[in-house]
């Protein structure tokens, strides 16, 4: 099964209130586009976690395995794959250098854990450049982001 997972994340402050939003998307056999759409806000959090968030929460709704394409405005989430830097760490224990620990351990262990039953590839595409699906993800984002703010 192909899926694609559309996913942005926003934090106003950063740290500050935040939020995903994250778009599944899969053509059945009939041709037919089936669309699911995830948000969520958070009251303390950085741009970065919720770009993390919003990919582990498209992958961990998938109840089986498949083929995944992460399409993605975070060159934090795509490049830590597509550049091998996620392998590196792995292999210095989450470290970078010496002494520095990566930010963010856990959702990178929990995305880790998330793409494992997949096949799973990354794509970057630019923010706020007219995406269809990542202007809506965008959207998602910011409106989970500005209801945390307004509790």
């Amino acid at each position: 099964m192909k899926v694609t997972l559309y996913s942005d994340g926003s934090s106003r402050g950063n740290p500050g209130p935040g939020g995903y939003g994250t778009i599944l998307e899969y053509i059945d056999p009939k041709g037919e586009l089936h669309t699911r759409e995830y948000s969520e806000g958070f009251l303390q959090t950085t741009n970065n976690r919720m770009e993390l968030m919003g990919v582990i929460t498209g992958l961990e709704a998938l109840n089986r395995p498949c083929e995944v394409n992460v399409v993605t405005d975070s060159k934090y989430v795509a490049d830590a794959f597509n550049q091998n830097w996620i392998e590196g760490w792995i292999k210095k224990d989450f470290r970078r250098g010496k002494t520095d620990e990566v930010k963010n351990i856990d959702l990178w262990e929990r995305l880790l854990a998330a793409v494992k039953p997949h096949k799973v590839t990354f794509t970057w595409v630019k923010g706020h450049a007219g995406h269809p699906q990542n202007e809506r993800c965008d959207k998602l984002a910011t409106r989970a982001a500005d209801s945390i703010e307004k509790k």
